[in-house]
Formats: structure tokens, sequence, C-alpha cells
């Protein structure tokens, strides 16, 4: 509970517009780890964190850092948070994943929470933000948690890729050495620069009507398809008018031999002038699929996406091709596509990187190519 000169601060912000108090660490932030949490908090840092009272609202700018200890005898690859300031309120809920980690027993490792929030002024009484522990996972796939964020499958899947990624530029060091390694890693670089953006907008409920934005017109997405994919796409439509595409819906097939509870197809949308973007992925609807092998199912979103280039000019869509970029069975595995067949498909020149890959570029612009050499050889 806070104390009462803390209640009468939070009653003076709310009466207060936009004065702005820095956060108590001592009343204001609390850190819930279960007892048999496999981290174990070292000191909260707040930082700059503040509150400011706006109207009805209070608006909570955090930026901490958590210092977790390794309390596991398995090495930790990923972590997942979630931050409340408000259940139920509209911008109270937010979360932090931190991917592509390697914490041995015992290490120590930073967790920056740089996020804002919102919060009634009126809710008296305990902490303005309480911060979670949603999920860890370690290095043999295993997890702990509660899962609240679907973060288990979020960070295998992560992880997954960081090993597919490592794995290509470990063979691409084994063919071609050191300088092989640089001219990958620059060229990686290059294509990340140059990849086309796209300012997407998702539109919940009654968007901008079709008379406003010209006709509207049916269309059905290509697909790309992956020999070894469990899932297959079959055919799929959104309804097209102008530069927002609407209740976008794909059929699926489980082609393997396993029940599968979830599937994201990557979707790439191409404007008039021909350039392709990688639009937006889109989760199978229900909270879990449970197709059964050979059963076909639906994955349909009852929304709008309104596409965009930077500076705010929409972009007309001309096609849309979609592919299965990641599949989850009911067991807990996952499927994600190999370096090779996203190559083959010419679908890392609009893919933005991994995290993996992104820490690895960051390792070659701070130390240069022997770092990331060093670096993939612990793997």
């Amino acid at each position: 509970m806070l104390s009462k000169a803390a209640g009468l601060w939070l009653l003076a912000l709310a009466i207060l517009p936009a004065q702005q108090m820095p956060l108590d660490p001592q009343s204001s932030v609390r850190i819930n780890l279960p007892d048999d949490s496999p981290v174990s908090l070292l000191k909260a840092d707040l930082g700059e964190s503040r509150a400011t009272a706006r109207g009805s609202a209070m608006v909570i700018d955090l930026q901490m850092v958590l210092s977790l200890r390794n309390a596991h005898p398995s090495r930790i690859r990923g972590v997942t948070l979630l931050v409340l300031a408000q259940e139920v309120t509209p911008g109270g809920k937010a979360s932090v994943t931190v991917p592509s980690l390697d914490v041995a027993s015992g290490a120590v490792f930073p967790v920056r929470i740089d996020l804002r929030l919102l919060r009634p002024a009126q809710i008296m009484g305990g902490p303005l933000v309480q911060v979670n522990l949603d999920g860890v996972l370690f290095q043999d796939l295993s997890f702990y948690g509660p899962n609240r964020l679907d973060s288990r499958r979020t960070l295998t899947a992560w992880e997954l890729e960081a090993r597919r990624d490592r794995a290509h530029f470990k063979s691409v060091l084994a063919a071609a050495g050191p300088a092989g390694l640089q001219r990958e890693i620059l060229a990686r670089m290059a294509q990340e620069q140059e990849r086309p953006r796209l300012n997407v907008r998702v539109v919940r409920g009654p968007s901008v009507t079709s008379a406003a934005l010209g006709p509207e017109r049916e269309a059905q997405f290509a697909f790309l398809k992956f020999p070894d994919s469990p899932v297959q796409p079959i055919e799929g439509s959104a309804r097209i008018v102008g530069s927002e595409a609407r209740e976008p819906r794909i059929q699926v097939r489980n082609r393997s031999a396993k029940p599968v509870r979830y599937v994201e197809i990557g979707w790439i949308v191409k404007d008039r002038r021909g350039s392709e973007f990688m639009a937006a992925s889109l989760p199978a609807s229900e909270p879990r699929l449970q197709l059964a092998p050979g059963r076909t199912g639906h994955i349909l979103q009852d929304t709008a996406l309104q596409f965009s280039r930077n500076g705010g000019e929409p972009v007309e869509i001309a096609g849309m091709t979609g592919f299965v970029s990641q599949v989850e069975f009911a067991d807990g595995g996952i499927w994600i596509p190999n370096w090779d067949l996203l190559a083959e498909a010419q679908l890392l020149r609009i893919l933005a990187p991994s995290p993996e890959e992104q820490r690895l570029t960051d390792i070659y612009r701070k130390k240069g190519v022997q770092a990331v050499v060093l670096e993939l050889a612990k793997y």
C-alpha cells in the first residue's frame, strides 16, 4: 500500500494538469517474481522515469533498467516481461521481450524497460506500475512462466531464427573465411539499407467509406510455397479499396502428421510501380487453431489495413502475395523457413533481419569481423 504522503501526491497529480513528478523507487514500481522464478532481481534503476497528470489520466514514462541474475542451472535464451499500469485501460498494459540472450547460470544481465503507459488518475493505492515475469526460454527450448502473452511461442521462434542465422554465417565463414564473412555481412547491411519500407495502420471497426477511397474490388492472394512447410496455403482474398485492404481471409491445409495450433502468414504487397513491401503477418484468428492432420482451416482478420510510404503517401495496392512464415504444433514445436528457402524465394531482400542478425551486425559495426568470428565460435 502507498503511504498517506504518497496518496496525497497522487491526488495532487490528478488536480494539477501536466505537472511532472519523478517515480518513487520504493512505492511506485513493484517487481513481481514468483518464489521459484529462474531469475532473481538484483537492482531496479528507475532513471528518469516520471508520472504526469493529464486531465483524468496519468501518463507514466518508464525509463528503467532491471539487473537480473540467472538463478537456473540452464543458460537463458530469452525473457518476456508483462508491464502493467492498469489491466483494462487502453494503453495501460505493455510488454518487453529480450531475445538472442546467452546468459550462463549465475550470470547477471540487464533488461531495459522504455515504455509509456496510461493509468486513470482516480485510482488510489498500490504501486503505479507492476512488472511481472511472463516467460523465460532456456537453451534446451524448455520454458518457464505463465505465458499470458504467448511468449513461449514468440521466444522459441526467435531462438530458432537465431540458430538458423548463425548457421548461415558459420557456413559462409567455413567456405570463404573471415573475408567472405565480412562480404556477406556488408551485403546484408546494404540489403537492409535498401529494403523497401511500408507504414501499416490497422483499423478495427468501420473505416473510411469506400466512396472516399474509390471503387472496391476483391483481390486474390498469390502464394509462395515452401517444400517442407507443414501447412500449405490454398487460397485467399481481401477487399481492396485504394490503399486499404479489408478482411483478409486465407484458407490453409495441415499437411503434416501432427496437429497445428498456430499459423502465421507473411503478407507482401505490390504497388502500381511494381515495388514489393513486407506489409504484415496474419496470425490465426482463433486463440488456438487446432488444425488436425489433413484438415483445412481459415486464417482471417475482421480488420482493415491501410498502407502508406514514409511521409504518409498512400500506397495503391496492385497485388498481394502470402507465404507461411511460422507454424506451431500442438506439442509446442515450431517450424520456420530455412535460410536457403528464403533466399530462393527472394524474400531476404524485403524481410527485416532477425534480432540475432541485428545483434551480429552491431558487433561487426563496433568491433569488426574478427569479433563476429569469435562470437559465432561460442555456439
